[in-house]
């Protein structure tokens, strides 16, 4: 940052973002001495707004005598200037019960991207838990009739993936139990990396005659293991964008193809093991529909480690330090869920 954005001109900054992302209208440097204790004169305060404008953190909108900030101040403002901002007791305790109640993963994800809707007003997305970031709890096999099996696979994170298994040889209920119990012996507690190099070995502990379905099992297992499901994303919200309208420049037709597009919103939210939170601005999404957006999202897991992303995709205006507070809180709570599932 160049040595010119002294203290005070940050503090006009800040004003001007908090005015305009509250009011909606370019802000004059008359407002700014009226709402702000700047502790100095309007004069003062226009002096500091040209060279903001100079500087390239604010702009003159071709209509208004005001001004408003551009990605550029809005990114200073997020680095620099914003605290993220933290719920209130009854909001925590209002996320939590409502969390709490679910009854599956497909629920917890369903109502954290209605909370996260709700709760910031901008369009939430969420990514299921990865399967290569999750561990086994446990396998079940059921005999469906004497040459068919279901597979039950349970990770660590609630997430359920059931699949048929039609064997080569019928297969007896005892055979069934002793797989099923040298299976989970060998995987449980372990990351889904390390199963296959646990379970090559297993077939030929059986006798001759049951290898093949030994086999044919594993081989169903670790399908689902490498399986690309994990690139799931729930969205919602999207009607709050209409809200905006004015808030893109033309139409907001790119923003809902953006959004259409998973691969897209993988990309937004970034890489799902990082649990830091990240914040885009504007033309710092590679996508060219959401150049008028910001994306602020965060990771989520049970424990130290993100097993995926979760967050939100507003305009530019947009209340960063409240979004961020709510996007960290609700990541926190998920995770406590996945954790004591």
């Amino acid at each position: 940052m160049r040595a010119v954005l002294s203290e005070r001109r940050l503090e006009v900054l800040r004003a001007i973002v908090q005015d305009y992302v509250g009011t909606e209208e370019p802000v004059g440097s008359k407002a700014l001495t009226e709402r702000h204790k700047l502790g100095v004169s309007p004069a003062t305060v226009r002096n500091d707004m040209a060279v903001l404008e100079e500087e390239g953190f604010i702009a003159q909108p071709h209509t208004s005598a005001g001004r408003i900030p551009t990605d550029k101040g809005y990114r200073l403002f997020v680095d620099k200037l914003a605290g993220v901002k933290p719920l209130s007791p009854p909001e925590r305790r209002a996320i939590q019960n409502f969390l709490e109640g679910a009854v599956d993963l497909d629920d917890v994800v369903g109502r954290t991207v209605r909370l996260l809707a709700q709760l910031t007003r901008q369009v939430a997305v969420v990514q299921y838990p990865s399967l290569t970031r999750s561990t086994v709890r446990h396998v079940e096999l059921l005999s469906l009739a004497p040459a068919r099996l279901m597979l039950v696979l349970i990770t660590d994170t609630g997430r359920v993936e059931q699949r048929m298994v039609d064997c080569p040889a019928p297969f007896g209920e005892t055979s069934v139990a002793d797989l099923r119990a040298r299976l989970n012996s060998q995987v449980v507690g372990r990351r889904f990396a390390d199963v296959p190099r646990l379970v090559q070995d297993l077939p030929e502990s059986f006798e001759p005659e049951d290898r093949g379905t030994v086999s044919t099992v594993l081989s169903t297992l670790l399908e689902t293991l490498v399986e690309e499901t994990e690139e799931r994303l729930v969205i919602g919200g999207t009607a709050n964008l209409t809200r905006f309208g004015h808030d893109f420049p033309l139409t907001i037709r790119p923003v809902l193809e953006a959004l259409e597009e998973q691969v897209v919103l993988l990309k937004l939210l970034g890489e799902a093991t990082d649990p830091a939170m990240t914040v885009r601005i504007g033309h710092e999404n590679a996508h060219e529909g959401l150049n008028s957006t910001s994306v602020v999202a965060v990771g989520y897991g049970s424990g130290d480690e993100a097993v995926a992303k979760l967050g939100v995709v507003g305009p530019t205006r947009m209340d960063y330090p409240g979004t961020m507070g709510a996007v960290r809180a609700v990541a926190r709570y998920v995770g406590q869920i996945l954790a004591e599932s």
